[in-house]
């Protein structure tokens, strides 16, 4: 009886809510090993944490302009096909499909199956089957709460953000006392050169980026945005500041309280910091941290919903998922269709492999939409923006991003070799299967040209099956 599109439910706090929750999640409970390992030095990485955020409010900053620029929902897909073209947009949409996105799906769920079933088998560490079962009940707990209502989404993610911030001052506050008290012997030699990796400094940068993940999710939400010229810009500046101050404390908390080989040690270095500064608490922090990675999970799976939701408006993917349930008033289909690839590299999975796996890609595909946004100044300079940022931020930033792209591929050969031939795959599936002549004629308009009446059979049975329909009102 009423027309079905994804409604304007995003306000300012939904969206600071979206950000913080999307930001702090699983990253800076396992990324702080990573970056140490991997940097050297306590100090080096306590560097590495600093660029990282000042990278990503840069990065943050790019993608607000881009925001008030193009006026569509989908994110990194949506910036890339428009200043870019559609090659680039698909070789994107091919590998956060087939690696980015269930990559790190997979690494925020064992990070919360890992911290959820802490308390119950500590001092040991948690049998392996045991924390892939947790970690893919709670995605599939989130999977069920998108696929039912976006208001209870975002209301959840409301809700654990808050409990995300609360977990941060439990690790910030005691650190803090200790170090006023004068507990600085961890901090000795902080700036050892001898012990600098500079090799071995982009993987440093993509764990630390990896904990700062999540400053462009408003982009995936666009057309969701309650006044997006203005909120958009205001929600992204005051979530990375917020975030860049809260992981700087946290980590000097770390190197206070554990020094640098109990972190390098630690599983779980959030539980190694409660079990060391406060018993009291030993049950209650490693919950947090679970829940923060929850709140990951719920963040990604709805941003990333919208942009397969986008790709197959904009004819580069399947029709089946642009299409939304007629009651509840979410895309479904594109809710759905990530389990079974998360499910798979759950089970398969290791958290820093997986991690260096999907990095590789997500950054060289955030560093094209950077030059995106210079390359569309260029083109249309008539073109009025609400919010603009100085040239220098996104030329500086696509540069870090390419140049630690291609310095990663000597740092780890093996991953980013692999990630590389993923996104290089979609190269021959482009070119055999979507009409060079026609760019209007992708990935499944050219497959149904072959089998028209199978293809149309197939999606009106699962039109009827889904109870989904086409959006109905132009929201862009």
């Amino acid at each position: 009886e009423e027309a079905v599109f994804l409604r304007k439910k995003i306000t300012l706090l939904r969206a600071f809510s979206l950000l913080i929750g999307s930001m702090v999640g699983s990253g800076i409970f396992i990324s702080p090993k990573g970056v140490l390992k991997n940097s050297g030095s306590v100090g080096f990485s306590l560097v590495v944490w600093f660029a990282c955020g000042l990278l990503s409010m840069f990065g943050a900053l790019c993608y607000a302009e881009l925001g008030t620029r193009i006026t569509k929902s989908g994110g990194h897909y949506i910036y890339i096909l428009e200043t870019l073209g559609p090659l680039p947009s698909f070789l994107f949409l091919w590998a956060e499909f087939f690696a980015i996105r269930p990559a790190n799906s997979a690494v925020v769920s064992l990070a919360f199956g890992r911290y959820m079933l802490e308390p119950f088998f500590a001092p040991c560490a948690a049998p392996v089957p045991a924390v892939k079962l947790v970690s893919l009940l709670g995605y599939y707990m989130v999977l069920t709460l998108n696929s039912w209502s976006v208001t209870w989404s975002a209301r959840l993610q409301t809700a654990l953000s808050v409990i995300k911030l609360l977990a941060l001052a439990l690790i910030i506050v005691p650190g803090m006392m200790l170090l006023a008290q004068g507990h600085t012997e961890n901090f000795q030699d902080a700036f050892d050169r001898q012990s600098l990796l500079l090799d071995k400094l982009p993987l440093a940068f993509y764990a630390g980026m990896f904990a700062y993940s999540g400053w462009f999710q408003t982009s995936f939400v666009r057309e969701e945005l309650v006044r997006p010229e203005r909120n958009i810009p205001l929600a992204v500046i005051v979530s990375v500041i917020t975030v860049i101050v809260g992981y700087m404390l946290t980590n000097i908390s770390y190197y206070t309280v554990l020094g640098m080989q109990d972190v390098l040690a630690s599983p779980a270095v959030a539980v190694s910091f409660v079990q060391r500064a406060f018993k009291s608490l030993i049950s209650v922090v490693p919950v947090l941290v679970a829940l923060s990675c929850f709140g990951t999970m719920n963040g990604g799976i709805f941003t990333f919903s919208r942009t397969l939701f986008v790709a197959s408006r904009e004819g580069q993917w399947p029709p089946l998922f642009s299409m939304i349930h007629i009651r509840r008033h979410t895309p479904l289909p594109a809710v759905m269709l990530m389990f079974p690839l998360v499910t798979a590299m759950v089970c398969i999975g290791d958290i820093y492999h997986l991690m260096n796996f999907f990095s590789f890609s997500r950054w060289l595909f955030i560093g094209l939409a950077t030059l995106g946004l210079i390359v569309h100044r260029h083109r249309h300079p008539e073109l009025h923006s609400p919010f603009k940022v100085p040239l220098f931020i996104p030329v500086s930033f696509t540069i870090i991003c390419l140049f630690t792209v291609a310095m990663s591929f000597y740092s780890d050969p093996v991953n980013i070799s692999i990630g590389c031939t993923m996104v290089l795959s979609g190269f021959p599936v482009y070119y055999l299967i979507i009409h060079r002549q026609m760019s209007t004629h992708f990935l499944w308009t050219k497959l149904s040209s072959f089998f028209p009446p199978l293809s149309d059979y197939l999606t009106h049975k699962l039109q009827l099956l889904l109870e989904v329909v086409q959006q109905e009102i132009k929201t862009y």
